[in-house]
């Protein structure tokens, strides 16, 4: 009695010991109590093997299987659940499937949650059936499914494209009198969302209230960050407003999601609301906070805000990224300051960023706006890597400078090097050469757009 008491306090110690990562005070207090006769169990070694991967490696964690042995402690299920888990927490998942036949073929018999966390690994290396069949197992062998298999499984299928199976598992569980936990009605949520399934995720988010739950932060912002990604820009607005009434506080990545959808609506005083309500909450800014702000000041037309701000990024001891400087090279343009956008991107450059088309393209749409065309022909002529957005770019301008059978010439161009320009694009050239006379022009450009089409 007096040994098991012992074993008892000494796990407690361990356990306390490895919670502050003191993994060789932990060894050294196991040593001592060998030498005062309290001998360590099983439930020594599963504390030590959770520890070992959470703070040193999972190769750390694995080795304590072969100190238990020598020790005479067999491993149990507990053991092998945590290792299962760590290597499906760093995505060893391959090791994850061998730890279970391991654990099979040394005779322990593994419980509910080892199952839960074997459909979890199928269901991220891509094999949604394996999960599936797995999850049979569960529910037609002695096992009692728990929450947490229902939740693996519903936010499995939803992430590997399943959602409409997802959903009908969902209903069928209800009709046999399961209860769903909020986390089951987030990850529905999310699917959802991801599927871009708007209405039904609403639809699901109104049932969640209606059984009595109050949705958290996390549902929230994951539906209105879905009402942004589909364009609903009013809808995800009206979710914002309500999360602000209950009082909910968001991550720094939210507001810049409702800043960025605000600013794509062109409601600048109420994107600037936002970034005060923001730095009001004490949420420090990291680098797509600062890269928020940039869009939005260049977008004001305040440049000179928007370049302190890159002062203001090394001082925080973060590095702009080529998203960054492109925001600024965007808003040079934007400004009309076309050399500056050039130098900018120059000075991109020397910093190693290599090649930006994406910034190229920004000065190429700015100069053709401007009326430019002559300058961003030469601008086109002179780039060695083209997207199908640079060809669209220039097309649009050309159309706009009524130079149709320019645009034309570079339109069959595009089409032959595989690229795809958006069909509005190709209408406003065969329409153009049509208002200028050029009918049978337009005729010959429509038959090489159809046979690019079967081609391609």
């Amino acid at each position: 009695m007096v040994t098991r008491l012992s074993t008892k306090i000494l796990n407690i110690c361990i356990a306390s010991i490895c919670k502050s990562k003191q993994l060789d005070k932990a060894e050294t207090v196991i040593v001592d109590g060998i030498r005062l006769g309290v001998f360590p169990d099983v439930v020594t070694y599963n504390t030590l093997i959770d520890a070992y991967c959470r703070f040193v490696s999972f190769d750390a964690g694995y080795s304590v299987l072969y100190r238990m042995r020598e020790a005479g402690i067999i491993p149990d299920v507990v053991s092998y659940n945590t290792l299962i888990s760590a290597a499906a927490r760093k995505c060893f998942l391959s090791k994850s499937l061998d730890l279970f036949d391991e654990m099979l073929q040394r005779g322990i018999n593994p419980d509910v949650w080892s199952y839960n966390i074997v459909m979890h690994c199928l269901f991220k290396i891509g094999k949604p059936d394996e999960a599936n069949r797995v999850f049979m197992d569960i529910v037609l062998g002695e096992f009692r499914p728990s929450p947490a298999t229902y939740n693996v499984m519903i936010n499995g299928l939803c992430k590997n494209g399943y959602v409409n199976n997802a959903l009908s598992l969902f209903r069928n569980l209800q009709r046999h009198g399961f209860v769903p936990q909020v986390l089951t009605y987030n990850a529905l949520i999310n699917g959802l969302c991801k599927a871009r399934r708007m209405g039904a995720a609403r639809s699901i988010l109104r049932e969640f209230r209606e059984m009595g739950y109050e949705p958290n932060a996390i549902t929230y912002t994951t539906v209105m960050k879905c009402c942004f990604q589909c364009s609903k820009f009013e809808e995800g607005l009206e979710i914002l407003y309500e999360m602000r009434s209950k009082g909910y506080t968001f991550d720094g990545f939210a507001y810049c999601t409702v800043v960025a959808a605000l600013i794509k609506t062109r409601r600048i005083k109420e994107a600037n609301e936002i970034i005060e309500q923001m730095q009001s909450n004490g949420i420090e800014p990291d680098l797509v906070s600062y890269n928020t702000l940039i869009n939005l000041y260049c977008r004001q037309g305040r440049l000179e805000d928007a370049l302190k701000l890159l002062d203001e990024i090394e001082k925080e001891g973060l590095e702009c990224d080529k998203y960054t400087h492109t925001i600024i090279i965007h808003g040079l343009c934007m400004a009309g300051n076309f050399v500056g956008a050039q130098q900018h991107l120059n000075y991109m450059n020397t910093l190693g960023f290599g090649f930006n088309l994406v910034a190229v393209n920004c000065i190429l749409d700015g100069l053709g706006k401007a009326g430019h065309i002559d300058h961003a022909m030469r601008l086109f002529e002179a780039m060695e890597v083209k997207d199908a957005f640079t060809y669209t770019i220039l097309v649009h301008n050309l159309c706009r400078a009524r130079r149709f059978l320019s645009a034309s010439k570079l339109l069959v161009s595009c089409l032959k090097c595989g690229f795809k320009i958006l069909r509005s694009t190709q209408r406003a050239v065969i329409d153009g050469l049509i208002s200028i006379g050029f009918t049978n022009e337009s005729r010959k450009l429509k038959s090489k757009i159809r046979l690019a089409r079967f081609l391609h």
